[in-house]
């Protein structure tokens, strides 16, 4: 596990934590953090992802306000940090920096096959638009936020999808959940599963809302779609 150097496409350059597969071989994963930067929650989730055979790498989202931001959501004080970081985050920008972190994790040593993206919350959000604006092969979104703001784009998704949306998501509205359902349901590239009794980040390991079975069941329904569509 290390910390690897990205090049920005508009200059300058930022981290990324890697986690590698025991085999030295396999598929990649661009993990994309959520408001709290690349924090031990999210590298944990790196190394579990390389235990399943993946390389995965997780950049530095927030880098051109604060490189290094390393957040939990136990104090008010990192929550009101976490969000100014959010509000001051340039999410097209943001989206270049995955797209060349793909690029350098496509051309890593030892990755074979293909490369894919997984996203919680402000990264969930990412996901999607990393499955209309990008070359991922396939692409996992755990509720993210602000996707219906973005559902013109989903004439350009082209490779398989896969969302989990949480039914009582207090940054997602009903109307929202409707929307997104109506407009890619009918896609045959994207798959929508819904855990109604589920709070926003219900996956967020001994977070708030914390729900250990709709997790668990999420990260099965994950390593499923990935073993089908990467390796």
């Amino acid at each position: 596990m290390t910390d690897v150097t990205i090049q920005a496409t508009d200059g300058g350059s930022f981290t990324g934590y890697l986690a590698e597969p025991p085999s030295g071989q396999g598929p990649g994963i661009v993990v994309i953090q959520e408001i709290f930067g690349v924090n031990e929650q999210i590298r944990d989730y790196c190394d579990f992802l390389a235990g399943q055979g993946y390389f995965a790498l997780c950049p530095d989202l927030f880098w051109r306000q604060e490189p290094g931001v390393q957040l939990t959501d136990r104090t008010e004080a990192e929550w009101q940090k976490a969000f100014k970081l959010y509000q001051g985050f340039n999410e097209v920008k943001g989206v270049d920096d995955l797209i060349a972190t793909m690029e350098l994790l496509r051309d890593h040593p030892g990755v074979t096959g293909k490369v894919g993206a997984v996203g919680f919350c402000l990264g969930g959000k990412l996901a999607y638009l990393m499955a209309t604006r990008s070359d991922s092969d396939a692409t996992v979104a755990y509720y993210g936020v602000g996707i219906d703001r973005h559902l013109d784009e989903c004439a350009a998704i082209t490779r398989p999808l896969l969302m989990h949306i949480a039914g009582k998501d207090s940054f997602v509205p009903p109307e929202a959940q409707a929307q997104i359902k109506d407009t890619l349901g009918g896609n045959s590239l994207v798959a929508i599963y819904d855990y109604p009794d589920q709070q926003h980040a219900f996956a967020r390991t001994e977070g708030q809302h914390w729900d250990p079975d709709a997790a668990q069941a999420a990260e099965e329904r994950t390593l499923a779609f990935f073993r089908e569509h990467l390796f």
